[in-house]
Protein backbone atom coordinates (compact mmCIF):
# COMPACT_ATOMS: atom_id res chain seq x y z
CA UNK A 1 0.00 0.00 0.00
CA UNK A 2 1.30 3.46 -0.91
CA UNK A 3 1.83 6.03 1.81
CA UNK A 4 -0.42 9.07 1.95
CA UNK A 5 0.48 12.53 3.14
CA UNK A 6 -1.23 15.45 4.80
CA UNK A 7 -0.59 19.17 4.51
CA UNK A 8 -0.05 20.91 7.83
CA UNK A 9 -0.02 24.68 8.30
CA UNK A 10 2.59 25.68 10.87
CA UNK A 11 2.54 29.04 12.64
CA UNK A 12 5.51 30.92 14.10
CA UNK A 13 3.36 32.65 16.71
CA UNK A 14 2.76 29.48 18.70
CA UNK A 15 -0.73 29.00 17.28
CA UNK A 16 -1.58 25.31 17.02
CA UNK A 17 -0.76 23.67 13.68
CA UNK A 18 -3.72 22.96 11.42
CA UNK A 19 -4.25 20.08 8.95
CA UNK A 20 -5.21 21.66 5.60
CA UNK A 21 -5.52 18.55 3.37
CA UNK A 22 -5.06 14.80 3.77
CA UNK A 23 -4.94 11.65 1.68
CA UNK A 24 -2.47 13.06 -0.83
CA UNK A 25 0.24 11.28 -2.78
CA UNK A 26 3.82 12.40 -2.18
CA UNK A 27 3.81 14.25 -5.51
CA UNK A 28 0.59 16.08 -4.66
CA UNK A 29 1.95 17.10 -1.25
CA UNK A 30 5.22 18.32 -2.76
CA UNK A 31 3.37 20.24 -5.48
CA UNK A 32 1.22 21.99 -2.89
CA UNK A 33 4.19 22.96 -0.75
CA UNK A 34 6.20 24.21 -3.75
CA UNK A 35 3.49 26.77 -4.52
CA UNK A 36 4.68 30.24 -3.40
CA UNK A 37 1.17 30.94 -2.06
CA UNK A 38 1.64 28.35 0.71
CA UNK A 39 3.91 30.55 2.81
CA UNK A 40 3.57 33.97 4.36
CA UNK A 41 7.07 34.84 3.14
CA UNK A 42 6.42 34.19 -0.55
CA UNK A 43 2.66 34.53 -1.03
CA UNK A 44 1.30 37.72 -2.55
CA UNK A 45 -2.45 37.16 -2.96
CA UNK A 46 -4.97 39.02 -0.83
CA UNK A 47 -5.89 35.72 0.84
CA UNK A 48 -2.29 35.08 1.92
CA UNK A 49 -1.74 38.67 3.05
CA UNK A 50 -4.98 38.71 5.06
CA UNK A 51 -4.15 35.35 6.68
CA UNK A 52 -0.69 36.60 7.60
CA UNK A 53 -2.09 39.84 9.02
CA UNK A 54 -4.51 37.87 11.20
CA UNK A 55 -2.25 35.00 12.32
CA UNK A 56 1.37 36.07 11.76
CA UNK A 57 4.10 34.17 9.91
CA UNK A 58 3.19 30.67 8.67
CA UNK A 59 4.03 28.01 6.09
CA UNK A 60 2.58 24.75 4.80
CA UNK A 61 4.56 21.53 5.15
CA UNK A 62 3.71 17.87 4.63
CA UNK A 63 4.02 14.76 6.70
CA UNK A 64 3.26 11.09 6.13
CA UNK A 65 -0.07 9.94 7.57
Amino acid sequence: MNATYRIVRYYQSGRESLVIKSGLSLGEAQEHCNDPETSSRTGVTDEVCNHTYEYGQWFDGYTEE
